[in-house]
C-alpha cells in the first residue's frame, strides 16, 4: 500500500500538531510540579511563621514579635524555602481574639514580589505565575480537652506558684497539705489533689471546665491504666526531657468517697520530676520520690502519696482543646493550626 504526497502531508501536520500538544502537556506537567513544590515550600514557611508568632503573644502579647512587622516571620519564611528567599505578602494579627494569619508568597530575581518564572509554558505564552499559601494560627487558655493523666489540683497549691518552684503535691500520708484551705468557711480541700474518672481502657480522660462538677475515682493509687505512661515519664526524665503535662485545677469540692465530685475551674501547666503513690519504692508506682538533690521537705516516700514538680508557664501544641475564657489563669495557653 502506498500513501499519497498529499495523504503524507497531511500525517506530517497531524505529527506536527500532536507533537505540539504533547509539548504543551508536557510544559503543564513540568511547571505545574515546580509551582506544586514552591506551594508547599511557602506553605511550611507560613505555617511555622504563624505558630512561632502565636507561641509568642501567648507568652507575652507585649513581646517584638507579637507583631505585624516580626522579624522572626520572615526569617522562618525563608529558612523553609529551598532557595532561602521568599516574600511576606502579608501579616494580619489580631491580639482580642488571638489569631495570626500569614501568607508566605514566592521571591525570585527579576520577578514581582509573590511571583515565579515557568519553563516550558512559555511555548503557550505563560512566563510566570503567581504563588502564595496562607497559615491562620489560634492561641488561648484551653477550658476543654483531654488530659494525659486523670489528676486534679486544688487551687490553693497552685495560687502564686506559677513560677518554677519545685514543690510536692501530696494527696494522702502525714502532713498531706494541711494548710490547703478552701472558701470562706475554712473548710480543708480533702487531699491535694484526687482522681478524675478516666475513659475506659486509658490512662486519661477529656476533661471540659464547663460541664459542670468533674466525678471523682476514689482510692489513693493510680489507675493501673497510666503504668505505660508512667514508665514513658521517667524514661524522658531519664534521657533529659522535660515532661511538661496539662491538668485541671479545682476551687471546690462536694461530696466525699466515690459521689465526690470537683469544680474544675482552669488548667495549669506541671512539670513532672518524681512521684510516688503506692508502698512500692520502683517503677512505675515510684520514681525518684526521695532523690538527695532536693530537700527532705520534697521527699515523697512511706506512707507519703503525691507528685513532686512545679508549675511552670508553657505553650503547647498539643491538639484537641477548645479553647475560651477559664476562671483563672494559671499560664497554660495552646497554640494551633485552624487553617
Amino acid at each position: 500500500m502506498t500513501t499519497t504526497d498529499g495523504e503524507r502531508g497531511a500525517i506530517s501536520v497531524l505529527v506536527a500538531i500532536l507533537m505540539v500538544t504533547l509539548l504543551g502537556f508536557t510544559a503543564l506537567a513540568v511547571d505545574v510540579g515546580m509551582l506544586y513544590a514552591e506551594r508547599t515550600q511557602l506553605r511550611n514557611g507560613a505555617d511555622a511563621a504563624a505558630l512561632a508568632i502565636a507561641q509568642k503573644c501567648a507568652r507575652n502579647i507585649n513581646d517584638a514579635d507579637c507583631a505585624t512587622a516580626s522579624a522572626l516571620a520572615r526569617s522562618l519564611a525563608n529558612g523553609n524555602a529551598r532557595d532561602g528567599a521568599s516574600n511576606i505578602a502579608s501579616l494580619v494579627l489580631d491580639k482580642t481574639a488571638g489569631t495570626v494569619k500569614v501568607t508566605a508568597g514566592a521571591q525570585e530575581a527579576g520577578q514581582a514580589p509573590n511571583r515565579v518564572s515557568l519553563f516550558l509554558a512559555r511555548v503557550l505564552g505563560f512566563n510566570d505565575a503567581a504563588v502564595t499559601a496562607g497559615a491562620t494560627v489560634q492561641w488561648g487558655q484551653p477550658v476543654a480537652g483531654p488530659t494525659a493523666f486523670p489528676l486534679t489540683f486544688s487551687i490553693c497549691q497552685i495560687k502564686n506558684q506559677v513560677d518554677g518552684s519545685l514543690q510536692r503535691l501530696q494527696s494522702h500520708g502525714d502532713d498531706a497539705n494541711p494548710d490547703c484551705m478552701y472558701g470562706p468557711s475554712g473548710a480543708p480541700v480533702p487531699g491535694g489533689f484526687g482522681w478524675l474518672t478516666s475513659n475506659p481502657g486509658v490512662c486519661g480522660g477529656f476533661i471540659d471546665i464547663n460541664a459542670g462538677d468533674a466525678p471523682n475515682s476514689s482510692g489513693n493509687s493510680y489507675p493501673k491504666d497510666c503504668d505505660s505512661l508512667l514508665t514513658q515519664w521517667a524514661a524522658d526524665i531519664n534521657g533529659g526531657k522535660d515532661v511538661i503535662v496539662l491538668l485541671p485545677v479545682f476551687n471546690r469540692v462536694t461530696g466525699t468517697g466515690t459521689n465526690a465530685k470537683y469544680k474544675l475551674i482552669s488548667f495549669a501547666a506541671f512539670k513532672v520530676k518524681g512521684w510516688n503513690f503506692s508502698g512500692n519504692n520502683g517503677l512505675p508506682e515510684s520514681f525518684q520520690n526521695k532523690p538527695p538533690a532536693i530537700a527532705s521537705s520534697l521527699k515523697c516516700d512511706g506512707n507519703c502519696r503525691g507528685i513532686i514538680g512545679s508549675f511552670v508557664q508553657y505553650v503547647s501544641l498539643a491538639d484537641g482543646y477548645t479553647l475560651g475564657t477559664p476562671e483563672e489563669d494559671f499560664g497554660a495557653d495552646v497554640v494551633r493550626l485552624t487553617q
